[in-house]
């Protein structure tokens, strides 16, 4: 069994709201993650995303940031991170997030018209955030080549699928009776 697939089966399963949500390595920074388990994703990634003419990585913070900095250093291709704080430089993009727990403004910086990126993030649950941040990017002028999640979250809300958009994925999940199921190991 890969270590992505046993670490979900492994993941403790808190309630916020009456949102069932898994606490993981990748999604949440606890428990500890094993360099094994970000080495496994990042090949993961490498061979599943279409890398070929991306200019840039982007990312949205906080927990992209630790996938996306590895892919970066591994393809050589440089990384940009969509923050929380605004910072009034010229051409900033605000975006407004909504995830199933929370609603924030983000913040698009250096990305250009033409450029050509690929979008990382570490869960598609409801899809709010991906969406807002595809959005963005089209209305930016950039040419999203891919874009991947490392974990789905099955069942539910898609509003990145609602607005048409695709988004591959590593492996997909559903909580079910305060456990992770996997539903497909090997993603969209």
């Amino acid at each position: 069994m890969d270590q992505l697939k046993r670490s979900l089966l492994e993941a403790p399963i808190i309630e916020k709201d009456g949102y069932h949500y898994f606490v993981h390595p990748i999604s949440d920074g606890v428990p500890k993650l094993d360099p094994g388990l970000l080495r496994e994703i990042v090949i993961r990634i490498i061979r599943k995303a279409d890398l070929e003419d991306v200019d840039r990585i982007v990312t949205p913070a906080a927990m992209g940031i630790h996938i996306s900095t590895a892919v970066s250093l591994m393809t050589d291709i440089p990384l940009t991170v969509i923050r929380k704080r605004q910072y009034g430089l010229d051409d900033e993009v605000a975006i407004f997030q909504e995830t199933g727990y929370s609603e924030n403004e983000m913040y698009i910086n250096d990305v250009r018209e033409g450029e050509r990126v690929l979008v990382l993030d570490d869960v598609l649950s409801t899809g709010g955030t991906l969406a807002a941040v595809l959005e963005a990017l089209d209305d930016i002028g950039a040419e999203v080549i891919d874009t991947v999640a490392v974990i789905k979250k099955a069942g539910g809300e898609n509003k990145v699928a609602d607005a048409g958009y695709d988004v591959k994925t590593l492996i997909n999940v559903d909580v079910v009776d305060g456990e992770v199921v996997i539903v497909d190991e090997e993603g969209d």
